[in-house]
């Protein structure tokens, strides 16, 4: 199997993306927040049938180009499935369940500026 560069593997995603016409893709750099994972990509379906195909498509021509993606789950739902590229993971998710979970927002702030949810001193929170 060919080796992709994570920018290759990107373009890869984002062109499959394109082709079955995603609806608001969003890229973002997690470098600083995650050893996990480089880049985050969430991209919106129309319906369950679309987010499906969405990241059936985006798998295959992965495929195609040589690289396995590590993993995909929720395809049997449809409201939200996640395409794990290694460095880069695909979220594609029905614009309800988007909104509900707000990704952007989530791996948008740094950690530091995260509400903690457990006080430091260990007591309940309030």
């Amino acid at each position: 199997m060919s080796e992709l560069t994570p920018q290759e593997v990107k373009e890869l995603v984002l062109n499959a993306l394109s082709d079955l016409k995603a609806k608001d893709v969003v890229e973002l750099n997690v470098t600083d927040l995650t050893d996990v994972m480089d880049t985050l990509v969430i991209a919106s379906g129309t319906s369950n049938r679309h987010v499906k195909s969405l990241a059936q498509h985006v798998s295959s021509e992965a495929k195609a180009a040589g690289f396995q993606p590590l993993g995909m789950e929720g395809e049997s739902q449809g409201e939200w499935v996640l395409v794990d590229f290694g460095d880069l993971v695909l979220h594609v998710m029905m614009p309800s369940t988007r909104d509900f979970y707000d990704l952007e927002k989530l791996w948008s702030m740094a950690p530091k500026n995260r509400i903690e949810s457990v006080p430091n001193d260990g007591s309940a929170p309030e």
